[in-house]
């Protein structure tokens, strides 16, 4: 068996069971993710009055979260490639688990900040994988729903935090907080322990039987007949199968022709929507309280902040498979930007929370659809590299960004950084809009020839190619062959 066309059944196949529960066990390790990278504020609080900690170790304990982050988004887009994504995907969960576990024991300062760092290469990893699950196996035409959700789960997480520390801390101390976040993540990594390996990757890894078996048992699970979903017209049958090589290419294909292009815009996406949300979420209360501006310090602030970050992904999940996950990134950059840009001017304690809920919403949109879009440039055979070097870049870039902030603010203000955040979001939805990156089977296909054989696209074939460049994944391709 040499013909699995596993792309094509999966993207034929009807969200049912199978789906869901995906989505619900990723969402759970997306949960746990969020919640133990969030902690680090509460924590960190709670350690300077009692004298474990100091500020100069709290903020050695920020860098050792950041740079294990960026070790682990490059680490898990090797490993998910090499190994497969069944194997990574459980192999960070129970990482971050054990270490927070340990963490929670930890006899001083100098020693939690190292198991904090091993703990954060899980978490890094986590985000690449989870993202990546979400495009490997739901249908194309549904995945900016499932996307929206999977950010849900995240947004939910971080407010989970907040209001957990909230009760936990006093009561148990900061020790709690370890135990909880590594015995949900524990069992996050039991439930999730049975989920089969992609038949994308396997096939790309021409491991054609297992490939057969795995969506002969999604099929089954979803109650579809299997004559139906694995077959197709033959004009279809070359759009999927031709992208899954069997041969392994090095990462280095990602800054070669013809990947260079999208390689960079994927960066640019990355880069963008985590310093953003970065400096939305983390930096904006304490501006305000610079100012003089109380509410900032108050419960209806916080509030407003994470329920706009939970609120966010479900506008992604209502309108993105409508619009197409290119033209949403468009909308929520766009508003971002504006939102960003108006909120320094807001005096009112009224017109401060409404608007800073909806610019944390439209940050929370654009962070989720960009982490989940990054995948699909890229065909199976490098894709979770692609979003692993990505993201490893973007958490190398928020290492460096308190010093830009401080920078900024220093020199220019409140107003200098605002409107720094704002002018990036306008850049960068420019940019997309202007680059209109070609995520179809048809464009995959071609990336992944050309990536093994190293030839740059020539001829009428490479020229009509980019004619049909399409919106992002708008559901079916608009530039493939229709499958619906």
């Amino acid at each position: 068996m040499t013909n699995v066309n596993a792309g094509l059944r999966l993207d034929n196949l009807p969200i049912g069971k199978f789906h869901r529960r995906l989505v619900v066990l990723v969402g759970l390790g997306m949960f746990w993710d969020a919640f133990d990278n969030t902690l680090s504020s509460a924590v960190l609080a709670s350690m300077l009055p009692t004298g474990f900690s100091t500020l100069e170790l709290n903020s050695l304990f920020l860098s050792a979260t950041f740079a294990g982050l960026a070790i682990g988004a490059a680490f898990a887009g090797w490993l998910s490639d090499r190994v497969g994504r069944g194997f990574a995907f459980q192999f960070n969960l129970a990482l971050f688990a054990v270490f927070a576990l340990c963490a929670s024991v930890a006899p001083n300062m100098e020693v939690l900040i190292g198991l904090r760092f091993l703990m954060s290469i899980g978490m890094g990893a986590e985000y690449v994988i989870c993202y990546g699950m979400i495009t490997e196996f739901i249908p194309r035409a549904r995945r900016g729903r499932y996307l929206g959700v999977l950010g849900f789960f995240g947004g939910l997480g971080v407010s989970m935090s907040a209001l957990v520390g909230w009760a936990v801390i006093p009561a148990l101390s900061w020790r709690g907080m370890f135990v909880i976040g590594g015995v949900g993540a524990l069992i996050a990594w039991w439930l999730r322990r049975k989920m089969p390996e992609s038949p994308r990757w396997l096939e790309s890894r021409g491991r054609y039987e297992e490939a057969e078996a795995v969506m002969q048992r999604i099929e089954k699970d979803n109650g579809a007949p299997i004559e139906e979903v694995g077959s197709a017209p033959d004009a279809n049958q070359g759009a999927d199968t031709a992208e899954e090589k069997a041969d392994w290419v090095p990462i280095t294909v990602l800054f070669g022709r013809p990947v260079i292009r999208r390689t960079l815009m994927a960066l640019t996406l990355t880069v963008t929507c985590l310093f953003g949300s970065y400096i939305i979420t983390g930096w904006m209360p304490t501006f305000f309280v610079k100012q003089g501006l109380t509410v900032s310090k108050s419960l209806g602030f916080n509030a407003a902040i994470m329920s706009g970050y939970v609120v966010g992904p479900l506008l992604c999940a209502l309108v993105a498979d409508r619009l197409g996950r290119r033209r949403s990134i468009m909308l929520f950059g766009t508003l971002a930007a504006i939102f960003a840009a108006i909120y320094p001017f807001m005096d009112a304690p009224a017109l401060i929370m409404t608007v800073g809920f909806i610019l944390v919403a439209m940050a929370a949109s654009f962070l989720t659809l960009c982490l989940g879009t990054v995948p699909e440039f890229f065909p199976t055979a490098f894709r979770f590299r692609g979003g692993g070097i990505t993201q490893t870049v973007g958490r190398i870039c928020l290492i460096f960004s308190p010093f830009i902030v401080l920078g900024l603010y220093n020199s220019y203000g409140i107003l200098g950084v605002i409107l720094t955040v704002s002018g990036m979001y306008v850049a960068v939805t420019l940019l997309y809009a202007i680059a209109r990156v070609d995520t179809s089977r048809e464009a995959l296909e071609r990336i992944a020839q050309e990536a093994e054989t190293g030839d740059a696209p020539e001829g009428p074939g490479a020229m009509s190619t980019r004619q049909r460049e399409s919106d992002a994944a708008a559901g079916p391709s608009r530039s493939g062959p229709s499958i619906s």
